[in-house]
C-alpha cells in the first residue's frame, strides 16, 4: 500500500507513525512544505520570549529520527498543488513530481486570518502561526522598540507577554469588547486588568491602515493611530483546505467533513488536525477545533483506520490553558455567552475564592460554572492561581456528560497549598444548587 499525507505536522506525523507501528511494510510518505516536521507553533511566543532558547526545540523530532526510526519517507519544503484520484503533484526540488497513493489523509492545518487591510507591500507585519515565521519574528522584536499586537486571542495575549519581556512597549488593539472574547465578561475583566499593568490595551477598535515608507512606521485604527517598528497579526486562523476543496466534501467551517474514523466524503481519504471538522462533545454537532491536542488525537485515530483496523474519534471540549505572567487563565466547553448561541437555557455560578487553604497568602481564584436548567454542565472558564489542576478535572468531567450534582460529589483531594476542602469547583457547584431547587 501507498499512503500519502499532506501536512507533517501534528496530525500529519502522529497518523504517519501510527500506520508505519501497524504496517511496517506500507510505504508512507509525507509531503510538508516546510523545512520542518512534527513542529510547535504554539511554543513561538515563548522563543520569542527567550524562555525556549533554541528555535530547534520547537521540533519534538526532527525529519531524520522519522526516516531512519521510522521508516518513514519524508519530503519536506514539497508543496502539493494537485490532488487526483490515486496520484499527486508536489512541487519540490524546483521540479514537478507524481506519486501514486492508495489512501490519502489531508492534514493540511489551519493558515493565519488575513485583516482586511492592504499591507503585503510592508516590511515589519507579520504573523506568528506558521513556524517558519518564529525566526524573522523574534530577531525583528529584538530590533523593536514600540510593537503592535493585533487581536488579542490566546496567541495575542502570548505575544503581548512575551514581548514585553524583551522590554519593548507594547500596544494590543482588540476589535471586540474584551480580550479573550470567548470568555465571558465576569473572566475577561480580571484578565484586562492584568494585562493593562504590562501593555497599552486598545479594546473595541478596528484596525484602518498600516502605514509607512517600505517599512511599517503606525498601526491606525478608528480610533487612533499607533507608532510601532513592528505589527504582529493575530486575530485566528482558516482552515487550510485549498487543495481539498474541489476533491472531498467541506463543512460550514470550510473545515473538511470527516465522519469519526476521520473519513472524507472519499473512499480512502482522510482528514485530520487543523484541516478537519470533529465532534464538539458538549453541543453534539460539528465543529471545527483547531487545537493541538484533538489534532494529534484526530491524527492517531485516521493512522489506525487508514492501516485497516478501526478505532473512532469522539471529539472534543476545545479545552484550552493559557497564562499571562503569573496569571493562569483556562476554559473548557462553551462559556455562558456561546451556551445561548447555541440555544440552551443556561445558568450560571461565578465565584471570586482561594485555590488554597485560608492561611496561604496566595491563591485567589476567579470561576465560572455554565449549565444547563437540566443541570448538565455546559462549561467551565477561569483565572488565577491553580487554575490548570481546575480545568483538567472539568475536562474529565465534561467529557463524561457530568451534572452539577457530579461536580460538586466529585472527591477532589485536599492538599492546603494547593487545593482546599472546599473546592472552587465544589463551591460553584453548591451554589448552582439554590437555582436548581435542590436543597
Amino acid at each position: 500500500m501507498n499512503v500519502a499525507i499532506i501536512g507533517g505536522g501534528a496530525a500529519g506525523m502522529t497518523a504517519a507513525s501510527r500506520v508505519k507501528a501497524l504496517r511496517p511494510d506500507w510505504n508512507v510518505m509525507v509531503f510538508e512544505k516546510t523545512n520542518f516536521v512534527s513542529h510547535a507553533p504554539c511554543g513561538i511566543p515563548f522563543y520569542v520570549s527567550g524562555i525556549v532558547e533554541y528555535f530547534e526545540e520547537l521540533c519534538t523530532y526532527d525529519t531524520s529520527f522519522f526516516k531512519s526510526e521510522r521508516g518513514i519517507d519524508v519530503h519536506t519544503n514539497s508543496k502539493v498543488f494537485e490532488v487526483g484520484e490515486g496520484y499527486l503533484l508536489v512541487e519540490e526540488e524546483g521540479k514537478e513530481r507524481r506519486y501514486e497513493w492508495d489512501k490519502l489523509l489531508f492534514a493540511t492545518g489551519s493558515r493565519a486570518k488575513r485583516l482586511n487591510v492592504k499591507y503585503e507591500e510592508l516590511d515589519g507585519v507579520l504573523c506568528v502561526n506558521d513556524i517558519s515565521n518564529a525566526e524573522k519574528v523574534k530577531k525583528l522584536a529584538l530590533k523593536s522598540e514600540d510593537i503592535v499586537i493585533v487581536g488579542s486571542g490566546y496567541i495575542g495575549v502570548e505575544m503581548a507577554e512575551a514581548v514585553t519581556r524583551l522590554g519593548k512597549k507594547v500596544t494590543v488593539v482588540e476589535i471586540a469588547e474584551r480580550p479573550l472574547p470567548e470568555y465571558d465578561a465576569e473572566i475577561a475583566a480580571i484578565i484586562k486588568s492584568e494585562m493593562e499593568k504590562f501593555v497599552n490595551l486598545r479594546l473595541g477598535e478596528r484596525v484602518v491602515a498600516f502605514e509607512g515608507k517600505d517599512r511599517v512606521e503606525k498601526v491606525v485604527t478608528n480610533r487612533g493611530e499607533y507608532k510601532c517598528d513592528l505589527a504582529i497579526v493575530a486575530v485566528g486562523v482558516h482552515p487550510n483546505t485549498e487543495i481539498a476543496k474541489n476533491f472531498v466534501k467541506l463543512g460550514k467551517s470550510e473545515a473538511i467533513k470527516t465522519n469519526s474514523k476521520m473519513e472524507t466524503s472519499k473512499e480512502n481519504v482522510y482528514a485530520a488536525g487543523d484541516c478537519a471538522e470533529s465532534l464538539n462533545v458538549v453541543t453534539g454537532k460539528q465543529d471545527w477545533i483547531p487545537l493541538a491536542t484533538p489534532a494529534n488525537k484526530m491524527g492517531y485515530v485516521a493512522g489506525v483506520n487508514i492501516a485497516g483496523y478501526e478505532l473512532h474519534y469522539p471529539g472534543s471540549l476545545k479545552s484550552q490553558i493559557t497564562s499571562f505572567y503569573d496569571v493562569e487563565i483556562g476554559k473548557v466547553g462553551l462559556s455562558e455567552h456561546e451556551a445561548i448561541r447555541e440555544g440552551y437555557e443556561v445558568i450560571s455560578s461565578f465565584i471570586t475564592t482561594k485555590s488554597t487553604a485560608r492561611y496561604f497568602i496566595d491563591g485567589l481564584i476567579h470561576l465560572k460554572v455554565v449549565a444547563e436548567r437540566s443541570g448538565r454542565v455546559l462549561g467551565i472558564q477561569a483565572v488565577g492561581k491553580g487554575v490548570a489542576m481546575r480545568i483538567y478535572a472539568a475536562s474529565a468531567l465534561l467529557y463524561r456528560g457530568a451534572n452539577v450534582r457530579d461536580l460538586f460529589f466529585t472527591d477532589f483531594p485536599y492538599y492546603p497549598p494547593v487545593s482546599r476542602v472546599w473546592d472552587p469547583l465544589v463551591v460553584a457547584a453548591r451554589n448552582l444548587f439554590r437555582k436548581l431547587g435542590i436543597p
